[in-house]
């Protein structure tokens, strides 16, 4: 009873290499989760980084601009700090500026975040469905300053 040719043994060996398939199915499923998770938690990470840094460069060039430049040069001049300093990222930055004549002026800093395969490009589509870049946003506006005129 159970040690015989219909015992433990037999029944053990119809079961070997049920780990194996088990395996080669869910480690695609595991990598799929553990990119997605990276390519999150990169983006968020991205995204505070961003905000704090658009901040920070547009109230310093925005609202303090050199003297006989304009809103479009102050915008250069944010997007090239910007991406300067969000180098090291898969990310690219666009930054947008309106305003009137009464120094009020709306800068809008705009984050495209490419995902990536553990740091490697990732097609930007598959099997015939696009994938996007993530988009985040960041508006501020700033008071030019004018010398000379008092409100």
């Amino acid at each position: 009873m159970g040690v015989g040719a219909f015992g433990w043994r037999d029944r053990r060996r119809g079961e070997a290499g049920q780990a194996t398939v088990e395996l080669a199915v869910a480690v695609p499923v595991i990598i799929i989760v553990a990119v997605i998770a990276v390519n999150a938690l990169t983006f968020f990470g991205t995204c505070a980084s961003f905000d704090r840094v658009a901040r920070q460069t547009i109230c310093a060039l925005g609202a303090a601009p050199n003297a006989g430049e304009d809103a479009a040069a102050v915008a250069e001049a944010v997007e090239a700090a910007l991406a300067d300093a969000m180098a090291g990222t898969s990310a690219t930055v666009d930054v947008r500026v309106e305003g009137g004549d009464l120094g009020l002026m709306r800068y809008t800093a705009r984050l495209e975040y490419a995902p990536t395969l553990f740091g490697l490009g990732l097609r930007s589509q598959v099997l015939g469905v696009s994938l996007p870049p993530l988009v985040h946003e960041v508006e501020l506006v700033v008071d030019a300053y004018k010398p000379g005129i008092l409100f």
